[in-house]
């Protein structure tokens, strides 16, 4: 434990609040706000939860953190690796509203873990290292509620592997260091308590470099998955555990998947009342071959510049490379409420992996989704804050992007390094919070703006908003967007839906009605809370929570 870290242990309180310090910069292209300057531990991993809380944790053999535990608690595990009897957090909740934090108790070792948020708001978090690596942890949001942990409950071995929501409400759990396979939870019948082999799994693997952990999920349109490792995509039938599409390997042959991580979201899917929607994938960054394994030796090569992108319910799908403004390794890619993208973080040389990234990329950049090819990237405001291996980010109602994290080492390193161990948490505001939109950014006035809804899938909403300029109808549409866990550069579950208007109506002076159709099926939209967003000229609302039942 550092100096800087036995000074810090028992000063900080428990709940803490402190003043926000803006970085103000050139309008147009976002502006940074330093939320919290020490959290007590690393943002490894953050998922955004319905009462507007999100749930933070790193892992229990870091060492000590820089929290202390409430009313004298203590951790004691014998098969912990780094600190026995720890009396110092691992997982904080931070409250978006308020701006202040308390800390959590978690017992096994979380690191490097998986997770999604169950129909009814409740985190069921997944695997990890060591004693953790069977374990499934619950978080069940509520003003005290601390973590559930139950051992084995995973049939196997679960450590870099990814989850994601099923249309029945289950999660699916895929891969993981030496796991070809997958499995499901909760395991409430027979069938779930199995394991099933995914042989592209081990097709993907790279000697010496794996490159296809954290693979790249999301459920397509038509029910079946797909999955993304290293270079290749399959889709994935898994009530029948067959492999029903391979498509072709992304242009260049090179990894995007863990250590080489780039990122990849499913872009926003619309036309949800036609009988043939359509979904896209983009993946951005990654790592050449090879880079792993150079880094160990001191060799750094340049990150990938290039995206691709590929319409995945086409019958004969190719993927379209896209060149980025930089190189970048170990960036996030988060959905933003107007459907648009935003690559945050990340390194511009090396790989993920212990020391192992270079060359910090501090400016975020907008992928505008539905411009032409050649004219979607731009360059957005830099931060003065490096964020490498082991950092996050997460969109919040308000339409700003929480970043932090970001620890390189394996225990806590604030002094004499290239990046020191990052405790803070900023936000990003994208352009469209300015004021000078002020008058164009749609205001809900319902009153399930201020209370959670439940809506019945395909049924009619009527949404009443205020715009003070002139309304255009043809840049007015409804978004719903399911809030991610996210880790190591990929957001799980992370689904945007696009509702285009029925009807709108003006109801009095700058006050109008919207009418939207919910969607009709749970393969386009999962049971679970949403966030709902009124866009107009691509400025969306502040959002409100919805439940999809």
């Amino acid at each position: 434990m550092t100096t800087a870290t036995t000074w810090l242990l028992f000063l900080l309180p428990i709940l803490i609040t402190t003043a926000m310090t803006w970085r103000v910069t050139a309008a147009g292209n976002g502006q940074w706000q330093q939320l919290q300057k020490n959290i007590g531990i690393v943002a490894m991993h953050m998922q955004l939860l319905h009462n507007d809380r999100i749930v933070i944790f790193d892992r229990t053999d870091f060492g000590l953190s820089n929290l202390s535990l409430p009313n004298g608690k203590c951790r004691h595990d014998p098969k912990e690796t780094t600190v026995k009897t720890d009396c110092t957090a691992h997982s904080v909740e931070y409250d978006v509203k308020s701006n202040t934090f308390r800390a959590l108790f978690v017992q096994t070792d979380v690191w490097c873990s998986s997770g999604t948020v169950n129909p009814n708001g409740i985190l069921i978090q997944t695997g990890g290292f060591n004693d953790g690596d069977r374990a499934v942890r619950i978080y069940n949001p509520c003003d005290d509620c601390d973590w559930q942990e139950f051992d084995g409950g995973l049939t196997a071995r679960r450590w870099y592997a990814t989850d994601h929501i099923l249309p029945d409400g289950r999660q699916i759990i895929i891969g993981g260091r030496k796991q070809f396979n997958y499995e499901f939870y909760p395991k409430n019948h027979e069938v779930d308590k199995k394991v099933y082999n995914l042989p592209f799994l081990d097709e993907t693997n790279d000697r010496g470099e794996e490159n296809n952990l954290y693979p790249f999920v999301f459920l397509n349109v038509d029910g079946n998955l797909f999955v993304f490792a290293n270079n290749r995509a399959i889709l994935l039938d898994y009530t029948k555990n067959a492999v029903v599409r391979t498509f072709p390997q992304v242009p260049g042959g090179e990894p995007r998947s863990y250590p080489s991580t780039g990122s990849g979201v499913l872009l926003p899917l619309k036309n949800l009342q036609s009988k043939a929607v359509e979904a896209e994938v983009l993946i951005c960054g990654g790592a050449p071959k090879g880079s792993f394994q150079l880094a160990t030796k001191n060799k750094f090569l340049k990150a990938l510049n290039t995206c691709v992108r590929i319409k995945i319910t086409d019958p004969n799908p190719k993927w379209v490379m896209e060149t980025m403004p930089g190189s970048r390794v170990m960036s996030d890619m988060v959905m933003l409420p107007n459907g648009n993208v935003l690559i945050i973080n990340g390194a511009g040389s090396g790989t993920a992996g212990w020391e192992f990234g270079r060359d910090p990329v501090l400016n975020p950049v907008l992928y505008k989704t539905d411009n032409p090819i050649g004219s979607r990237f731009e360059l957005q405001n830099p931060s003065e804050t490096p964020r490498m291996y082991h950092s996050s980010a997460v969109l919040v109602r308000d339409g700003r992007v929480l970043v932090g994290g970001s620890n390189p080492y394996i225990g806590y390193n604030f002094i004499n390094v290239l990046f020191p161990t990052e405790l803070s948490i900023e936000a990003f505001s994208p352009s469209y919070l300015e004021p000078r939109f002020a008058n164009v950014r749609p205001k809900i006035m319902s009153h399930i703006s201020e209370s959670q809804t439940k809506l019945r899938y395909g049924q009619k909403l009527v949404l009443r908003f205020q715009v003070k300029t002139t309304l255009d109808r043809n840049l007015l549409y409804v978004t719903l967007l399911a809030p991610p866990f996210n880790t190591h550069s990929f957001s799980m579950n992370q689904r945007l839906l696009v509702l285009e208007p029925n009807k709108v109506n003006n109801v009095a002076g700058t006050t109008y009605e919207i009418v939207v159709t919910i969607p009709g099926s749970t393969i386009l939209a999962p049971p679970g809370f949403y966030m709902l967003f009124v866009v107009h000229k691509e400025i969306p609302s502040e959002g409100i929570w919805i439940q999809m039942l």
